[in-house]
């Protein structure tokens, strides 16, 4: 699917702010409400719009350890990969999972509220998967950026 200037303002818009109302998106993108509604429900139908989502303050609700679990496996082969992958879509502490090249496999992204959920995280959910050769953990020191939002190129609208 082709993608003009009118598509991308518009994700770059609701990627900024999904609560934007259709009348609003309308006027910053100088189109009336029911072209602005059409796009939009073009852009859903063709999936690059999945969901729409509110992002959660971590630490004010107590999550305050953010970590990084890199995963080494012992065998590669497709049914031990696919079995780590269910277990891992199970756990609703990881917050991302992404297979990798290079030293290890798997990298895990982890919010729990202490050391102590750490550590049972680690074992309990871990440690006992047949496959798993190697685990190691880095715990997020200071988050300097991070953000959801792609850089889509496009030109700032005057709002």
């Amino acid at each position: 699917m082709e993608y003009d200037d009118i598509d991308l303002k518009i994700l770059d818009e609701i990627q900024k702010d999904s609560r934007l109302s259709n009348a609003e998106l309308a006027r910053r993108l100088n189109l009336s409400p029911p072209a602005t509604h059409a796009r939009m429900r073009k852009l859903e139908e063709a999936g690059v719009i999945t969901q729409y989502v509110t992002l959660l303050d971590r630490d004010k609700l107590g999550f305050d350890l953010l970590c990084f679990i890199h995963i080494r496996m012992h065998v590669h082969e497709l049914n031990s990969l696919e079995s780590f992958q269910r277990h891992v879509m199970g756990l609703d502490q990881v917050l991302e999972c992404h297979h990798l090249t290079g030293q290890y496999d798997y990298v895990l992204k982890v919010a729990l509220r202490n050391r102590q959920e750490l550590q049972d995280f680690v074992r309990v959910s871990l440690v006992p998967l047949r496959g798993v050769a190697q685990i190691t953990t880095s715990v997020l020191l200071e988050e300097v950026k991070s953000t959801p939002i792609l850089p889509l190129g496009v030109v700032e609208t005057t709002s």
